[in-house]
């Protein structure tokens, strides 16, 4: 069998999975950004039925535990990848033509819609989580941070360059153009896809215990569920996602309604939030490889730190909605962009290294429950930021600050629990390169 060491990713290795997440993301941000713009401009049609779709695609993703699962009785995480990757290129394009056809044919368009964001939120369940498998498995310790921060630049980055490229291609707008332009974007991610993962994986190699027979996956999933530190960890990322996710729909018209930012300035302050994110991603990566082995390359350590700071941060903005405009606003965001990459970053790693403590030949069906946990809070929090914000208004007679200092200061409270709750998880030590089982670590093993 091959050494740890010999089957450890090169950096060149980790770029080529930095450029499936850039893939991946490429899609998403064209069916849950762009698509949802068309829906609501120009076919005029409620805002919520494109935030139902998009709801859909996440509450998909509950099918992440039986795709990794999927890969564990396999040992293979290419063929997840690679044909996620297919469903999701197929789902992005048919959400496009779906699209064009709401505009004539109502209901047909529906139909085809909820298919198609259906066939998204399988394809990112696929991919997403057995990238995140394999770089568990295959990336050495003290690479995690900076190699979770080069992926998910990457993926930032296509994004941004799918948004910026794809926006120009598509005016002036037509149905036919939005299908090319998606259809072709799709194509390329998918090429992109075949072509880094193209013999990056190599053949499966199963330690002893991977060779036993698989459990059915109800057992599997119970089986993870049984060890302590898996479902701390889950409960973890359920509520420090929904912490983080609850200001999306409401920071800018915050910033509106309370700092008279005009559309483009609250556009310009999501810029100044990504930004700060960027800076703690790549300063937790930094970090974490200048000073390995030290306190000061700890996962939990900026799991937490970057709880309590994203909490101050939220808590900053609560102080905001009582001064007024005369609050450094931007500051302020620029603060939670920062506290929030250097949480996220780092909680990425710890997920990546967490994957491989327990049970053997379980890291995929371990990754699938927290990444189902992530899509849920994700999905829920975006939602429940802003009927809290209509429900404090109902109450208190306006759409005033008040209504948003209300949930700004109960993501404040998610983000402390949440680090009281990341105190009482143990993290493995970064110097551990061996998947291990830890009997302690199962309560009823």
């Amino acid at each position: 069998m091959d050494s740890t060491e010999d089957r450890n990713f090169s950096w060149f290795s980790i770029f080529r999975l930095g450029l499936v997440q850039a893939s991946l993301g490429a899609i998403v941000v064209l069916t849950t950004s762009t698509l949802n713009r068309v829906m609501v401009v120009e076919l005029a049609l409620a805002a919520m039925i494109p935030g139902a779709l998009v709801t859909l695609h996440h509450a998909m993703q509950l099918l992440r535990p039986r795709m990794g699962y999927g890969s564990d009785v396999g040992q293979r995480r290419t063929p997840f990848i690679v044909g996620g990757m297919a469903v999701l290129a197929v789902g992005g394009t048919l959400a496009a033509f779906a699209t064009t056809l709401i505009a004539g044919h109502f209901v047909l368009g529906l139909v085809v819609s909820v298919l198609a964001y259906a066939l998204i939120g399988g394809g990112v369940s696929a991919a997403g989580t057995s990238l995140l498998v394999i770089m568990a498995k295959r990336v050495a310790p003290e690479r995690r941070a900076a190699a979770a921060t080069m992926v998910w630049m990457m993926m930032i980055l296509g994004f941004a360059l799918t948004a910026g490229i794809a926006g120009g291609l598509l005016d002036p707008y037509s149905p036919e153009r939005l299908l090319a332009v998606t259809a072709g974007v799709s194509t390329i991610a998918l090429v992109i896809t075949l072509v880094a993962m193209f013999r990056l994986e190599g053949p499966a190699v199963a330690a002893p215990e991977e060779r036993e027979a698989k459990p059915a996956f109800r057992d599997a999933v119970a089986q993870v569920w049984q060890e302590s530190e898996a479902r701390r960890f889950t409960i973890f990322i359920f509520v420090s996602m929904l912490a983080y996710s609850a200001q999306d729909l409401i920071l800018e018209p915050f910033a509106g309604a309370v700092f008279g930012f005009t559309p483009g300035e609250s556009t310009s302050l999501a810029g100044t939030q990504h930004g700060g994110a960027f800076l703690g991603m790549a300063l937790v990566a930094l970090v974490t490889q200048v000073f390995k082995g030290s306190p000061l390359a700890s996962l939990k350590g900026w799991v937490i730190a970057g709880c309590i700071a994203s909490g101050l941060a939220l808590l900053g903005l609560v102080a905001g909605g009582f001064v007024g405009p005369s609050w450094p606003l931007k500051a302020n965001v620029f603060a939670l962009g920062l506290a929030n990459g250097a949480f996220a970053i780092a909680a990425i790693a710890a997920m990546m290294a967490l994957a491989t403590e327990g049970r053997g030949a379980r890291e995929g069906t371990r990754m699938g429950l927290w990444g189902a946990s992530q899509a849920i809070a994700m999905g829920a929090g975006g939602f429940l930021g802003t009927v809290l914000v209509d429900g404090a208004s109902f109450a208190l007679g306006e759409r005033g600050a008040a209504a948003y200092v209300i949930v700004f200061a109960l993501e404040a409270v998610g983000f402390f629990v949440a680090q009281a709750l990341a105190q009482r998880m143990r993290f493995p030590r970064a110097e551990s390169a061996e998947p291990t089982f830890h009997p302690a670590l199962a309560d009823a093993e």
